[in-house]
């Protein structure tokens, strides 16, 4: 099976390249830069093959693609900073990635008769209730640009291909780029109080764990809509923040211990900051990976204690 994967220079894209050599599969990596420009740690992605793609060039899309013939490509590259999507100058761009350049990519797939694998977002539901979203709602209420696009990616997606897997996932982090979990070790090693909100909900996905079941996916022909995020149940960023710093100290980081720095609660209101409108409910429904089949992922706490040990901090 060959498989072409966008951005591998991000989180996502950098695991499923991996994910894709230790089975023995041939994985053909594109991101925009000219070479690869993730992380420069080692492992197989850096140096499997590599084509240079601007996915919101609809002709440089259908060249590539179809030069690399691939029987499955697994769409990863997408705008993600949430917050600067807002700006004006900013809107157009946004759209061209996450909009336009996944219809770009569904057009090639649907030309070549190969599968198609979209990561998609809780951001395309409103954010509100307390019910876990189910894969296959189609009430859609995005509450900012991010969503809007991610949504538009998701439409051309479902429109143009029948044989794809839309994957929705929440909360991500990785080896590869920047993360919420990195974040708040930064911030904990220069602050004795730290602020995070406690009425945002939903669970954490670790990308090394995705890319294990996104390869499931793709050795299948069970298309449709998925959440995908790690098991462990439901928590906020503060929950999360106080378990990041417990299981630092367990690690012997003891610059994370309670007496050393405190985590406060706020409500998303309390905090401001934030230029784009949050979701407060980001519960994703994942019981049919199990039904269709697939292993869930591990718990979101097992997945944060591997990547703690192998992270450098």
């Amino acid at each position: 099976m060959k498989v072409f994967v966008t951005g591998v220079a991000g989180q996502l894209g950098h695991d499923v390249m991996n994910e894709l050599a230790k089975r023995g599969y041939e994985g053909i990596g594109s991101d925009i830069a000219p070479e690869y420009s993730g992380v420069a740690d080692h492992s197989a992605v850096t140096s499997m093959p590599y084509v240079q793609l601007d996915i919101t060039d609809a002709q440089a899309a259908e060249e590539r693609i179809t030069a690399a013939e691939p029987d499955v490509v697994v769409h990863c590259a997408a705008w993600t900073a949430v917050d600067l999507a807002e700006d004006e100058d900013k809107v157009e761009k946004v759209r061209a990635i996450n909009a336009d350049g996944t219809e770009n990519i569904a057009k090639v797939c649907k030309k070549l008769g190969c599968k198609m694998v979209y990561i998609s977002t809780d951001y395309v539901f409103d954010g509100q209730g307390t019910e876990a979203w189910l894969p296959d709602c189609k009430d859609y209420k995005p509450l900012n640009v991010y969503g809007k696009t991610k949504l538009l990616g998701e439409l051309a997606v479902a429109e143009n291909l029948s044989k794809y897997f839309i994957v929705r996932i929440a909360w991500v982090f990785g080896r590869n780029g920047k993360n919420f979990i990195k974040t708040m070790l930064n911030v904990g090693k220069s602050h004795d109080r730290i602020t995070v909100v406690d009425d945002q909900i939903g669970t954490p996905t670790y990308t090394f764990d995705l890319a294990r079941l996104l390869v499931d996916m793709i050795e299948t022909e069970k298309y449709g809509y998925y959440h995908a995020t790690n098991e462990g149940g439901y928590i906020s960023w503060y929950d999360f923040t106080k378990e990041i710093f417990r299981q630092a100290v367990e690690l012997g980081h003891e610059e994370y211990a309670p007496k050393r720095v405190q985590v406060i609660p706020v409500t998303t209101k309390e905090y401001g900051a934030s230029k784009a409108v949050r979701p407060f409910n980001s519960r994703l429904d994942r019981s049919k990976l199990a039904e269709n089949g697939f292993e869930p992922l591990p718990s979101w706490q097992d997945a944060l204690n591997r990547y703690l040990r192998e992270l450098e901090f």
